[in-house]
This record gives structure tokens, C-alpha cells and sequence, in this order.
């Protein structure tokens, strides 16, 4: 029992930290007004009001003069209690002094705008691990404007990402109560790029059933563990080293070729590759590549249309109809690119 009691108390003074220290001597303070309170009702006799107030009057040493008359073991008592009263009020005074040097407040206070923050994002990405991994998805994403929240648990790197202005949570990424606060109920995206292939699968499992709706987008560290993945909710699966070995291997057979998609989707040149999403109150509606003008009217290649259904048309025909929820997979200049998006 005192083992147990001895182990929550490490625990807390380690979540706690600095406050840890005000912490005990309110706990100290409290202590010290009970044991004034019991002595006068007591000892001296006094009604609980008359014990209080004098307990106040003495802790705070404003100088009134004594409720009731008391004895001479009272007034002793009462010099001693003024010593421990005001021993405490230095001792949390030295404590707070403390926080401040440390710049705790500043920190907390930087926690606290940050969550509010968070709390007001809609449609944006949440990426769990900012390992080596995990920070490029968050430098490419950044990159194209879109808001981000990361859960990292290690306070290293939460260090560095307050500094680099990256909104962030301190924590583990499986847990339920996390990836609700940072807004997972909101997000467009879930990025679960953690070491551990087991922490992905209930990341994944967790986002599922928490957002039924939600994109994800798991990591896997070998080819036989994407069956889990998927089968835990994932969208998308991705390997990173075998993706790293392929556009190794694609730089060496057709480097003009893997250069110039490079640049398109990553934006290096006046030149982009960009998904539209045609939503149903688009005037392109129900039209077929030639009556839409897109080609005309905006300069862009339209390359490929995922349709709602989930089938692929590549390089689609100009009778090709264009439906509600379809995706153009299109070519062009990113000014023309924005231009597009006015109408979809």
C-alpha cells in the first residue's frame, strides 16, 4: 500500500514538475489552517467561524486583535503558527519565483494558445511521429499551405517543433483522448508514420472508429504487414525504403522521366500535377472533356479521372463525361491551376 501511494506520488511530481514545489506548500498551508482550527475549537473552546477567522487574521498577519481572549498555551500556539504561516507563504513565494526564472508560465501559456489553436483547425492533417519520416511528410505538406498538427512523445522534438512554430501534442498517439484533441474529429487526414509497426496498427484501428470518415495514410516496414494495415482501416499503405529503392532505381533507367514528375508534383517548375476535385454544384457537371474547354480555356492537360465509383480512366477520351465527386488528374501551370479550382 505505501509502495503504491509512493509510486503515484513520483508520477505526479514528474507530470507536475515545477508546480510540483507550490503544490506542497499550499498542501503545507492547508495543513497548518486545520490544525489551527481543530486547536482553537478544542483546546479554547471557540465556535468554528471564530476559529477560522482567527485563523486567517494569523497566517495572514494583518494585526487585528484576537477574537476571544486566550490562554497562555493558546497564545503560544498562536506565535508558533504565525512562524509556520508565514515560513510556508516564503516558501511558496520562493517556489513560484521559481516557475518564473524557468519561464514554466511562458511555456504553459504557449501550451494553452496552442491547443486553442488546434481546437479551431477544420479540414487539416494530423501526423503521428515526427521521426525522420514523419518530418518530411510535415516539411511537404507545410509546404503546400495546409494546416498541420503533429503527436510526438518525445519532448525533444516537441521542444523543436514549438520553436519552428509547428502545432504539436505532447503524447502517445494510440491513445483516444489525444488524437481527439488535436482535432481528429475535424482532420481531412491521418499520417501515422510511428517506428513501431504495432503502434500504426492501432493508431489506424483507433482513427477508424473514432472518424469513419477520415483519410489514412499508414507507414509499414515490410511488404507482409500492408494486409494488416489495410485491414485495420488504412487507405493507403506506404513502404518507405522500398519506395526509396525504386526512385533509386528509376533515377538510374530513366532519370529525364523521374526528374520531370519530381518537379511537376512537387511544384520545382512553372509546371504542376494536381488533384481537382469536380464537386456537385460544378458548372462542369455532366460534360465531356470537349464541352468543358478545359484545354482551351485554361491551358492543363487532363491526364487521368478517377471516377466516384473508384475506377481509374487514363488519358481520357474528349467524349469522356465528367461526373459529380470525379477527380481530374491535370498538367499545367499553377496559376491555370488555381484559376480551375473557381469553378470546381
Amino acid at each position: 500500500m505505501i509502495e503504491r501511494v509512493h509510486r503515484r506520488m513520483l508520477r505526479l511530481r514528474s507530470k507536475l514538475g515545477s508546480f510540483w514545489s507550490v503544490v506542497l506548500g499550499v498542501v503545507y498551508l492547508l495543513f497548518i489552517f486545520m490544525v489551527g482550527i481543530c486547536f482553537y475549537m478544542t483546546y479554547e473552546h471557540w465556535d468554528f467561524i471564530s476559529s477560522f477567522y482567527m485563523m486567517v487574521i494569523t497566517l495572514s498577519t494583518v494585526g487585528f486583535m484576537e477574537v476571544n481572549q486566550l490562554s497562555e498555551e493558546g497564545r503560544l500556539f498562536t506565535a508558533f503558527l504565525i512562524m509556520a504561516g508565514v515560513g510556508g507563504f516564503v516558501y511558496i513565494a520562493g517556489a513560484f519565483a521559481q516557475i518564473l526564472i524557468d519561464g514554466r508560465l511562458q511555456i504553459l501559456w504557449g501550451k494553452r494558445k496552442m491547443m486553442k489553436e488546434i481546437h479551431q483547425l477544420r479540414d487539416h492533417f494530423i501526423v503521428c511521429g515526427h521521426g525522420r519520416i514523419g518530418s518530411i511528410v510535415v516539411q511537404e505538406i507545410a509546404a503546400e499551405g495546409h494546416d498541420i498538427v503533429v503527436i510526438e512523445h518525445s519532448p525533444e522534438l516537441i521542444d523543436k517543433m514549438e520553436q519552428d512554430g509547428i502545432l504539436c501534442i505532447e503524447g502517445d498517439a494510440t491513445s483516444d483522448e489525444v488524437l481527439l484533441s488535436a482535432g481528429l474529429l475535424h482532420a481531412r487526414s491521418l499520417i501515422s508514420a510511428l517506428s513501431s509497426e504495432a503502434a500504426n496498427v492501432y493508431v489506424t484501428l483507433t482513427g477508424r472508429q473514432l472518424n469513419p470518415g477520415i483519410n489514412i495514410v499508414a507507414r509499414a516496414g515490410d511488404k507482409s504487414h500492408i494486409s494488416r494495415l489495410e485491414l485495420a482501416g488504412a487507405d493507403r499503405v506506404v513502404l518507405p525504403h522500398f519506395i526509396g529503392g525504386v526512385r533509386m532505381a528509376q533515377n538510374v533507367l530513366r532519370p529525364t522521366v523521374t526528374n520531370f514528375m519530381e518537379l511537376a508534383v512537387r511544384g520545382g517548375i512553372d509546371l504542376q500535377m494536381e488533384e481537382l476535385l469536380v464537386s456537385p454544384a460544378s458548372e462542369l457537371v455532366s460534360q465531356n472533356l470537349i464541352e468543358s474547354k478545359i484545354r482551351p480555356r485554361f491551358n492543363l492537360i487532363v491526364i487521368a479521372i478517377k471516377k466516384s465509383s473508384g475506377d481509374m480512366v487514363f488519358n481520357p477520351g474528349p467524349r469522356e463525361v465528367i461526373d459529380a465527386n470525379d477527380t481530374l488528374l491535370a498538367v499545367g501551370k499553377k496559376l491555370n491551376l488555381e484559376e480551375i479550382k473557381e469553378i470546381l
